[in-house]
Formats: structure tokens, sequence, C-alpha cells
């Protein structure tokens, strides 16, 4: 969704990504190697709640001038309502004053109180989900009650959505590549050399997509609206570009409510954290007889799949722009797959079928997942942009590298990073931009124990940066955890609101695996 999604299987979903909502389900399709396109396996779970748009396929262009104002805005199932669309101007990158000047555009649902409180912001996930996509799928709900407390703005990032700024790529001609550690890696670091050169020939001021222009974006929207202060309201990605605002504009922040927590050194997770996670998951397989005895032990089987295809990589038929073609899928595809099933439970619950078919060399069960693969090597611009500026501070670097070699996922995880960093020089944030720091705002933040995505030791990092906080813990949800639980959304409503929300533990039933 995202915050990561590597190969982020969109079983479409921002999502998911994220992290967020938008397009119809797709099927068990679509794996997109993309991190941030938001999360596939959240999709997978949440059909509806897949951006499709972010599936690294390039967003579209954004509406005219003349859509801007009232209109009726097509939410979940059907549902509709009144909504204005806005647009504003900023510099593409403040440090450069020849960069050209950028529209990013927002969804507003304007507020049923009487008297309502500072504008809630969503911040989308990703890097690359649309908060307007978000508001079209099953967190659609949580938009329509928060008006009860204030206005509430679905803002799409720039390079996103009613804010996208980077001209769609023309279809790769380059061979396909392995999908092997060295194959993916040296494809997606030769396309973004090439595609970065080519963006900024076409006058785009690539070096101004990060977290830190992102923030002030943020900071100019408060402005346009004119508000005192805001609220934001993110997830995964989302909360990482909180952190950014809350350090570089925290006087104008009223409070936050963030889910699915990253912090400014955690674009890439700790593979120790994922192995913690999947010995949690294989505890999880004692509760089904047949399962636990058809899998001794999960990460011991993950391993050896991943170690034979890397080894000798299957041949898995796919489409590339619709026509039938074959991929060699290698151990370091699957990793990326299960990198993105691991988000949420429902996509969570399909790994041990999954491994069980490979093992016994029936490759064919990858199918499924890949959809077309021309969607799955594109590039957006925006989300690998954000990364690469986020980065990774040489400690934590030094750590992934150590832990990845023995992790059952590797450093997969985030893929393309930090497998891309060095590719383009000098877009780096620096270290000062990853430093923790005091937060003194009103905080609620929530967390699903099976967020295979942040998982909650990385997130305790994060959370005790806060020192007005509370917590709300869902027990077996995922990443995508806003709408896990039907009492999440009345918390957020009393949140924001201003009452004291007490520390909660809410719990779901856990899924429940299937060997076929």
């Amino acid at each position: 969704m995202h915050r990561h999604s590597p190969m982020t299987a969109a079983i479409d979903r921002s999502r998911l990504a994220d992290g967020g909502a938008n397009g119809s389900a797709r099927g068990m399709t679509n794996i997109s190697l993309n991190r941030r396109a938001v999360l596939a396996a959240a999709a997978l779970a949440l059909p509806a709640l897949a951006l499709a748009r972010a599936s690294a396929q390039a967003a579209p262009q954004p509406a005219p001038s003349s859509d801007a104002g009232p209109f009726r805005f097509k939410g979940w199932r059907g549902e509709e309502t009144d909504a204005e669309r806005g647009y504003f101007e900023v510099p593409e990158d403040r440090r450069d004053p020849r960069s050209r000047k950028i529209r990013l555009g927002y969804v507003r649902f304007r507020s049923t109180a009487a008297r309502p409180g500072p504008p809630i912001i969503y911040l989308a996930g990703g890097p690359g989900g649309e908060a307007t996509g978000a508001a079209t799928g099953p967190r659609f709900p949580i938009f329509m009650a928060l008006r009860a407390v204030a206005d509430v703005i679905a803002f799409d990032q720039r390079g996103t959505g009613l804010s996208s700024t980077i001209p769609e790529r023309p279809v790769s001609t380059r061979p396909l590549p392995e999908f092997t550690q060295g194959g993916l890696t040296s494809y997606f670091r030769s396309e973004l050399q090439s595609a970065w050169a080519d963006w900024t020939r076409a006058g785009v001021a690539m070096a101004g997509y990060n977290t830190e222009q992102n923030a002030d974006d943020i900071d100019d929207l408060r402005r346009h609206l004119g508000a005192e202060k805001v609220d934001l309201w993110g997830t995964s990605y989302g909360s990482h570009l909180a952190l950014s605002i809350l350090k570089r504009h925290g006087g104008r922040v009223n409070r936050v409510a963030l889910s699915s927590l990253e912090g400014q050194d955690q674009t890439v997770k700790r593979p120790a954290r994922i192995d913690a996670y999947l010995r949690q998951v294989d505890a999880l397989l004692d509760a089904d007889p047949a399962v636990r005895a058809a899998i001794p032990d999960l990460p011991a089987l993950m391993r050896r799949v991943h170690t034979k295809l890397e080894a000798q990589p299957a041949l898995t038929p796919v489409k590339l722009n619709g026509a039938p073609v074959e991929i060699r899928m290698g151990g370091f595809g699957v990793q990326m797959l299960a990198s993105g099933l691991i988000a949420n439970p429902r996509t969570l619950a399909m790994l041990p079928a999954l491994y069980l078919a490979l093992d016994a060399g029936r490759t064919a069960a990858l199918t499924p997942f890949m959809g077309d693969v021309a969607g799955l090597l594109g590039l957006r611009g925006m989300p690998e942009a954000m990364d690469l500026a986020s980065g990774i501070s040489p400690r934590r670097l030094a750590q992934v590298r150590r832990e990845g070699r023995t992790a059952v996922l590797g450093e997969t995880l985030n893929f393309p990073m930090p497998q891309l960093l060095g590719a383009i020089p000098g877009v780096d944030l620096g270290e000062n931009f990853r430093a923790p720091f005091r937060i003194d705002h009103p905080a609620l933040l929530i967390a699903g124990s099976l967020d295979g995505r942040t998982p909650l030791a990385e997130q305790d990092e994060v959370a005790a940066q806060f020192r007005r906080k509370s917590r709300v813990i869902v027990e077996n949800a995922g990443h995508n955890v806003f709408e896990a639980h039907p009492e999440v959304q009345p918390l957020l409503v009393r949140f924001f609101s201003g009452e004291a929300v007490a520390d909660t533990r809410l719990t779901l039933p856990p899924p429940t695996f299937k060997l076929a």
C-alpha cells in the first residue's frame, strides 16, 4: 500500500499500498515490483482497496482547472456525496528558482459540524498512493464520519492523482529481466537512470520529489485553505510524511492520527524484524493440525524454495502487453511476492499453499499472481524519487546488509530500495532528515499485530518519539488497519473531536491458513 510494496502482489489495492483504495477488482493478478505502488497483498484481501493506478503504472494527468469546484463524489459501494475539487500551485523544487510551478489537487468533504475544527488532511501511503483513490474504497465511511468534526481533505501528493506532474513513460523495449536479485536490480537501476534523464530533459525537476517538499506542500495547502492549523490523518508512508510535517511545520499542526508507522530512517525495514514476524506467523499454524503437519517449519520451507529457484529460475507463463510470454522466476522474485502477501491476514493465509506448490515443483502456482508484467516493470517517478531521497543511514544500511544475508526474505521487502541507492547521485536528504525528534502533539497511533509491512517492533521505535500518545493495537489485523475493525472509526472521530482516548486493544479472528 507503504508503506512499501516490493513485488507487492497487487491483487486488486496504498496501497496498498496503502494505503488506499481505488479502482475495481482485477482478481488475483498484478504483482507490483515497486514497493510503494500500494500493497498488492492488501488488494488481495480487499479487492477494491487496490490503487489500480498506483500499481507501477503512470498516474493520469491532472484534471483541467475547469474541474475545480463542487461535484458529486462517487465513493464506496455506489455511495455518493457532495464534495469540492480544488487546486493550488507550488514550486516543483523550492531550492531551485528556475524550476517550474506545478499544480496540486485535492477533494474537500465539507464538515457537517456547526463549528468545525481544523481541517483533517488525509496522507496516503506508498509513496505513490492517492488520497482521492483511498476515499473511493472501504475507507470512504471514515472520511464521511470525520465530517462530524471538520472538513476532511483528500490531498493527492505531488506526482499522484489530481497532482500528477511526471509524464508517463513509454513502454520499455528492454528485454525482460530474469526475476533474480541480479536481474531485477540491474534492470531497475538502468531503467531509473534512463527515465530520470528523460524526465529531466522534459523539464521535470525530479530532485523536488522528496518528503521535505511534500511536507512543505501540506503547509501551503493549509494556507490555501485559510486554516491556522490542520489535523493529520495518515498511514504507512503517510506517517513518514507526517513526521516530516511535524518536524518542519509542527506549530501549524493540531493533532495527528497515524497507522502502520514508518519512521524517517525506516524506508528500508530490518530483515531480522521480518524474520521475527515470520516466526510469529509460523506459531499460528499450530491452530490447524493439518496445516502444521504439512508444514512443520514455515520459514524453513520458504528458505528452501527461495534457494532452489534463485539457483534455477522457473519458466513462468505471464502476459506482456496482453500477449503470452514466459519469464524466468527466481527465488528473489518469490521473496518479493511474499513481501506483498504478508501485509494483511487474508493474503498472508495464502502463503502455505503457494510455498507447498513451489516446493513440489508446481511453479504454475505463480501465474495467477503475476498479471501483465509490462505494468510491473514500469516506473512512475514519484515513488522512486521519494524513496531515494528519504534514503537510509549508513548504520542502518550496514545492519540491513548484515541481516539480509541470512533473512528469509533477504532485502526484498522494500525493493527497489536499498538496491537503487547511488543510482541517482545528490538526492539524499541526509541525516538531519532521518534523525528522531521529540513530538508533543496529541497523537493516536494505530497498528495491527499481523502487519508484515511495518512490523510492530519497527513501529514501537517511532511511537517512542511521541510524548502525548494513545496506542490502539488490533490483534490479527494487518497493514490496512483503519478499516479492519469497526471500533477504529469511532475512536478516530472521538480523537479528532478532542476527547481523550485511552490505550486500547481490539481483537479480530486469526487468519485461516489454506493448503490448497
